[in-house]
């Protein structure tokens, strides 16, 4: 689909007129970095079983569970790091322009942190941090991954010797209640509300542009492919993230 100058420069206008904008943004922002989608066609899904990264498997073998979680990491950064991409940086110079005033986030990968996003709420937790099981002490995943990778397994705390996890979601954990509570104030209070690079399809994140929708913020909608609330949007852009947030970051500050 042909995105429309004409409600590029609606939705620009928009932005500068409401009190609060808020993003949220899915995996489709991080596959243009490079980073495979989990659930998508031939995603990390389908070549990995999710009940390996179960919290159930991290109790009972953490082991087992770091030694997959090693292979998991090598098999999605295998071409090296990755970095931030323009979609990355067009949200980033919202905010720093005062046009965006919070970002949520399904990604765990730290990219909108690199890009210079400061107001992130991160819902899956972060794949560049660890916390300890047992003082909750949190530290930066490199080094854990490290000793990982070289057969020490599972890391320890270096506080209290507790077993260290990667501080993101499991499967079967609950989401972090803080930052789901403040993503959905968020929505219930933004003016404008972008949706990037989500299918829309999980929850409690696919709630959250419907939420924003039903305070009557005007919702817009930034993803290759149609989602269930493509037909609620007030503008539904089909498009390549990396190509069409620099385009509306330009037109707003124009």
């Amino acid at each position: 689909m042909t995105v429309d100058e004409a409600d590029v420069q609606a939705v620009a206008e928009a932005i500068r007129d409401a009190e609060s904008v808020a993003a949220l943004t899915g995996a489709g922002v991080s596959t243009a970095s490079g980073i495979p989608d989990f659930r998508g066609e031939d995603g990390i899904w389908d070549r990995h079983d999710p009940m390996e990264f179960h919290i159930d498997r991290f109790r009972t073998d953490p082991a087992g569970f770091w030694n997959d979680r090693v292979e998991l990491q090598a098999a999605a950064f295998d071409d090296g790091d990755v970095t931030p991409n323009a979609a990355h940086e067009a949200l980033a110079e919202l905010e720093s322009a005062g046009l965006l005033d919070t970002l949520v986030t399904q990604n765990i990968d730290g990219l909108h942190q690199d890009a210079g996003s400061e107001n992130v709420l991160e819902i899956h937790g972060s794949a560049a941090r660890v916390v300890c099981r047992d003082c909750g002490t949190r530290a930066d995943a490199e080094p854990a991954m490290e000793r990982a990778r070289g057969g020490d397994v599972p890391p320890t705390c270096e506080s209290c010797d507790g077993t260290l996890k990667p501080d993101t979601v499991l499967f079967g954990e609950q989401l972090p209640e803080d930052a789901l509570m403040r993503s959905q104030a968020t929505a219930e209070n933004a003016g404008v509300f972008l949706a990037v690079g989500s299918s829309l399809t999980v929850e409690p994140a696919a709630s959250l542009p419907r939420i924003a929708a039903r305070q009557g913020a005007t919702l817009v909608l930034v993803n290759l492919e149609s989602t269930p609330l493509s037909s609620r949007a007030d503008y539904d852009f089909r498009a390549d993230v990396t190509e069409a947030l620099p385009r509306l970051r330009r037109a707003v500050a124009e």
